[in-house]
Formats: structure tokens, C-alpha cells, sequence
């Protein structure tokens, strides 16, 4: 996530080295927790290294990209930093993943719409970019279906997987890569993706570009469309700011008596932190050059992928009935 709030004060390498290692920490025990081990037993904490790993690898993409662009822009920001979360096992159902991600601060003024853009979509362009890798390394090195009986062995006297509990929810791109790679290999059913750390940490990557990419504000993806359609960013942003409401609002189903559980209060969340502090519409740049053709159609490409990869219902499975 860019950060576009001013501060000069320079934050030491100290503190990014501190919270780097924080991130390390909590991300590799929700990784041992979701393949529920015990995260505070010394011994398993290396089977947490490779969701630990591979996510921060995208975070890292994803914060750098906008550091690169600022930098060739000649805009002042600092280095990334990572946000530690401890995870589910600690606070239950507050945060499973061990972040909250990061962030950079760009400490001097956007006066270019060529910069405001690259800066902007750097960050998720290199994002999925790694996001992508990780996804097709998982899907291609899926392991066998015993491979859930060792983390459920009550599945295997089953004679099925059940499809309960706690569920990650599609996007469109999502469904269609477990739609190829299903045709030829064992692919689990969403409730239980999240016990595979590539699959889950794809996921995930996923899920934090798309909320990146919502055109809102001085999110990555605000950024991009004010650069590509100033006069109408505030008209769309509140268009998507509605749909956040909407489906924030089904969450109140499991609460008439529904069977239907979608989990979608996070958006209202979501939606109450864009309207109280990154804010609906962009801060007026005064530069008024139009992008290079080249530029976009990278922006408008990059506003389709945001649709292909947005999961309107994220999870499943933690509302009460």
C-alpha cells in the first residue's frame, strides 16, 4: 500500500529491521497454524517457513515496486514497512495470517500524473507478479489427496472431505486456475486450501492486491484511476464504496435464521476506514498531461485484473447461524 501522509522524520533502519523480523515471526506461526500444528512448540516452526517465506516475498515485491517508482520519479519515501499480526491462535478469528501487510510513506509532493501513476501501480503490478509465481508453483506441486489425512485423519475413515468450516471465498481467476489444474490432479476444496502454504499464500497475495487496487481514495488502485479519469475517480469511487456496503451488510443474513453464512462484515470495516481516513476522492494533482497510450492500457488492463481477482465474499464459515 502507498501512504501518501508527510512526515520528516526519518524512520531508522533500526525499526524496519525490527518490524521485518516481527512479520517473520507471526507469519511463520500462522503458517505452522494452518497446518494445524501447535505454533508454539520450537519444533514445528520450520514447517511454517514456507508460507512465511513466500509471503513476504510478495509483500516485499509489492512495497518495493512503489519504492523503485519513487525513487526513479526523484520522490522522496522510505522503506517498507512490514506490519506483524500475531496470528489466529492468539486472537482468534482477528487476523489468521500473521500481518497486516505494509506500507511505505512517500514523504514529498506527487506534482506529476506520470509519477502519481507509475508509483501508484508499481506496487501491484509486482505484486501479482510473485503472487502469480507462488500460485503456479503451488497448483503444479499440489500433493496427493492423502495429504489432507495427515493434517484430518478423521477424513480418511470418512471416506470424504467435507466441506465445512472455514472457507476461503473465489475470485473469477481463482476458479478458473482450480478449474485447469482439476482436470488433471487433486485440488482441494476450498475450505481446506489454506492447508497447503502456497495455495494460501497466493490467495492471499491475491486478496491484498485486489483491496490495494479498489479504486478508492489513495489506494494503489485510486491512484491509478485519477491518473487515467480524474473527472470521474470520485463517481466511481462511490460506486465501489457502495458495493462495499452491500456486501459488508450480508453478513446480518446468518442472523434471520439464513443457512447462507458470506462473513462479509470485514468490507464494513473496510468501508468505514476508506470514508474516516484514506477518504472517497483523490487529492487534486495539478498537472493535467495526458499518460502515454502504453500507460492505459496498463491502467485499464490492470483495472480488469482488479475484477478478476476481487473476491466479493472472502470467507465462509464464521458468521453464528
Amino acid at each position: 500500500m502507498l501512504n501518501s501522509v508527510k512526515s520528516r522524520n526519518l524512520p531508522t533502519y533500526l525499526i524496519h529491521t525490527l518490524l521485518f523480523t516481527a512479520t517473520f515471526f507471526t507469519t511463520t506461526l500462522a503458517g505452522v497454524q494452518w497446518l494445524n500444528r501447535d505454533p508454539l512448540e520450537l519444533v514445528n516452526f520450520k514447517l511454517g517457513l514456507p508460507y512465511s517465506l513466500s509471503l513476504i516475498t510478495i509483500l516485499a515485491a509489492h512495497e518495493f515496486g512503489h519504492y523503485f517508482a519513487a525513487r526513479y520519479h526523484k520522490v522522496d519515501s522510505t522503506l517498507p514497512f512490514f506490519i506483524p499480526f500475531p496470528p489466529l491462535y492468539l486472537f482468534p478469528l482477528a487476523n489468521p495470517f500473521g500481518t497486516m501487510g505494509a506500507v511505505i510513506r512517500i514523504r514529498s509532493p506527487l506534482s506529476s500524473n506520470k509519477a502519481l501513476f507509475d508509483i501508484g501501480i508499481a506496487g501491484p503490478i509486482a505484486g501479482l507478479f510473485v503472487t502469480m509465481l507462488v500460485l503456479l508453483y503451488g497448483f503444479i506441486n499440489l500433493p496427493p489427496r492423502e495429504f489432507l489425512f495427515t493434517i484430518h485423519p478423521q477424513y480418511q475413515a470418512l471416506g470424504k472431505i467435507p466441506e465445512e468450516g472455514l472457507t476461503f471465498g473465489d475470485s473469477i481467476f481463482f476458479y478458473s486456475l482450480r478449474l485447469i489444474f482439476g482436470s488433471s490432479t487433486f485440488v482441494p476444496p476450498m475450505n481446506e486450501v489454506y492447508h497447503y502454504p502456497f495455495l494460501c499464500v497466493g490467495w492471499f497475495g491475491l486478496l491484498i492486491t485486489a483491496i490495494n487496487l479498489v479504486p478508492i481514495g489513495q489506494l494503489d488502485g485510486g491512484h491509478v484511476l485519477y491518473s487515467l479519469v480524474r473527472n470521474w475517480q470520485g463517481k466511481i469511487a462511490r460506486f465501489f464504496f457502495g458495493f462495499l456496503i452491500f456486501v459488508g451488510l450480508l453478513s446480518v443474513v446468518p442472523y434471520f435464521g439464513a443457512d447462507i453464512q458470506p462473513a462479509t462484515i470485514g468490507w464494513l470495516v473496510f468501508a468505514a476506514i476508506l470514508f474516516f481516513i484514506i477518504k472517497l476522492d483523490h487529492p487534486q494533482i495539478h498537472d493535467l498531461s495526458e499518460l502515454s497510450i502504453g500507460r492505459r492500457i496498463l491502467g485499464w488492463t490492470t483495472m480488469i485484473i482488479f475484477l478478476l481477482i476481487f473476491p466479493p465474499i472472502p470467507f465462509y464459515g464464521l458468521s453464528p447461524k
